[in-house]
């Protein structure tokens, strides 16, 4: 029985006819020999067909299908033209090795062609992918392995599901750069001061803030210049007119020295970069809250947006500190403090990173350790929330935040807190609670539009029966006609609203008057048979009326 190999590698499909089997014999061993020998092995396996995929993306295509057991339409089609085609009726006198068992028996199942997948036909595979690229004509190496390696990237990264917006690394990267521009504002900002004093000494105390002290010396430039004239534009600046007149005055009786005005340009630029720099920080601030609201939702809110970023950038990521346990997220950042009391065998710290939570800061000296394991059991619950959760919500941060406060009102005021179990419990009701809001306010939407169309329909389509203008008519009789059916109409129209509303009293006054109620509703008989009889005759009336006109109109056509 012949035997063909079936081949998937990055650039195609190739189709290999294993014929001279006798010459190495059916031994694993004598194969794993022969492999590494293309002389030999080049006699065993030739090359029969080779479908080159069209693009990066069908090849991924063609690979999540063989990984997952299933055969393409193109893998079908290359099989079906490339295969020796069985006559009718008689068995087939080959077999298709493949590498992937599954991708062999659906192959069996759709095409009846039988598969084989064991150690010889490994073997063979293994040598296959050896010497593939000599198999084939034109196919350099190097392309083969580029092929391959953005086929395993492309591969790797679908089946992570990688997503965008919970990248980690954006954070790390962001808090970081958060703390050294706030070294370098701090540091560049006290060389603005340094350098602007020895024109301006009595500026410094009069402005504290760095940004506005750079914005002031890039206003201000040369101090003679500055007059009452000024004053408006410096209120705008400091945001205080009596600061702006208190600067002006301090300029005419200053102590500081005259400088050139190459000197006064250079410390005007060096202010403008100080002042675009500490903006830049505020822009970099606003994108890591919004990085971290959609990241750690529930750890922002417990603990705030820097102190919740550096502790995903000590741990490295989100998911090592979602791994770490409460008591090493305590003193997560002050490793050398604890190792230090170990080997001198002092006390342990009682906090890390944690320290610069607001809680911490409003405990007493006496409940601070209690409240940084505390808060710490907290913040580890949060972490684990945001990284193993797939719903992006921070209801269970604000609970935990809850939970603190209660815990500091506790140690305050004795106050008891509530139990975990019963805020948690909470917790799932809000967002069972917020779903259902969600789903009502879609479905009031849909009931919205769907209204709107019918409208937009009724108004685009044909007049309703009672916007139908009346067509008129010549004729006095036949318009007179229509006016007296629908005097008969409105007038039976009233009467059966009257028979209802003399019913409906007739029933609430039986359980009072059971005797009245008869007398009452025998005399309502007689006055609804004299209306009727009222009625009957008023019709025979209108009849005989228009008998009257049609004989007058026949005369009148005869004379």
């Amino acid at each position: 029985m012949a035997l063909y190999l079936l081949f998937e590698s990055a650039s195609g499909y190739s189709l290999f006819h294993a014929y001279g089997l006798d010459e190495i014999g059916q031994n694993t061993e004598a194969v794993r020999n022969s492999v590494l020998d293309l002389t030999r092995f080049g006699k065993v396996v030739k090359l029969v067909a080779f479908h080159p995929f069209s693009s990066a993306l069908d090849a991924l295509n063609q690979c999540n299908a063989i990984s997952e057991g299933l055969m393409t339409d193109e893998l079908r089609n290359f099989l079906e033209i490339n295969l020796p085609k069985p006559k009718e009726g008689k068995k087939v006198k080959f077999s298709l090795g493949v590498a992937e068992p599954k991708v062999g028996s659906q192959i069996f199942e759709v095409t009846k062609i039988p598969c084989q997948s064991n150690e010889f036909v490994l073997e063979l595979l293994r040598g296959v992918r050896l010497h593939f690229d000599r198999f084939i004509k034109d196919l350099k190496p190097s392309d083969l392995e580029k092929a391959q390696l953005g086929l395993g990237h492309s591969y790797s990264r679908a089946k992570v599901k990688f997503n965008v917006n919970r990248v980690d690394n954006m954070v790390i990267q962001a808090i970081f750069l958060l703390d050294t521009l706030d070294k370098d504002i701090n540091t560049f900002s006290m060389r603005v001061r340094e350098w602007y004093s020895w024109h301006f000494p009595e500026l410094v105390k009069i402005i504290g803030d760095n940004y506005l002290y750079a914005k002031i010396a890039k206003f201000v430039e040369n101090k003679s210049e500055l007059c009452e004239i000024h004053i408006p534009a410096l209120a705008d600046i400091v945001g205080d007119e009596d600061k702006a007149k208190e600067i002006v005055e301090a300029a005419k009786a200053s102590m500081g020295q005259d400088l050139s005005p190459i000197d006064l340009i250079n410390v005007q630029q060096f202010a403008q970069r100080v002042m675009d720099l500490s903006e830049y920080r505020k822009k970099l601030y606003e994108y890591l809250v919004t990085k971290m609201n959609d990241i750690a939702p529930n750890l922002t809110s417990l603990i705030g947006e820097v102190v919740g970023a550096r502790l995903i950038s000590h741990a490295g990521s989100l998911s090592n500190l979602a791994k770490c346990p409460s008591s090493t997220l305590q003193i997560l950042g002050a490793e050398k403090a604890l190792f230090r009391a170990l080997k001198t065998r002092g006390n342990t710290p009682k906090y890390g990173l944690i320290f610069h939570s607001s809680f911490i800061g409003r405990a007493s000296t006496r409940n601070k350790g209690r409240l940084a394991r505390y808060l710490a059991n907290k913040c580890s619950i949060a972490s684990r929330i945001d990284c193993f959760s797939e719903m992006n919500t921070s209801i269970f941060g604000e609970k935990l935040r809850e939970q603190v406060e209660e815990r500091l009102d506790f140690y305050d005021k004795g106050i008891a807190p509530r139990k975990n179990v019963d805020v948690m419990k909470g917790a799932i009701e809000s967002i069972g609670s917020q779903d259902a809001d969600d789903g009502q306010k879609d479905e009031a939407f849909a009931k919205k539009s769907k209204k709107k169309k019918s409208k937009g329909d009724a108004v685009n389509g044909e007049p309703m029966d009672e916007d139908k203008p009346t067509e008129l008519v010549t004729d006095g009789d036949a318009s007179a006609e229509p006016e007296t059916e629908k005097k008969t109409k409105k007038k039976k129209h009233k009467l059966a609203q009257e028979q209802q509303e003399d019913g409906m009293a007739t029933e609430a006054v039986k359980g009072a008057n059971g005797h009245d109620t008869e007398e009452n509703g025998t005399a309502k008989k007689k006055k609804k048979k004299k209306d009727q009889e009222e009625l009957d005759g008023d019709v025979q009336m209108e009849t005989e009326k228009k008998k009257k006109k049609k004989k007058r109109a026949r005369t009148q056509d005869d004379e």
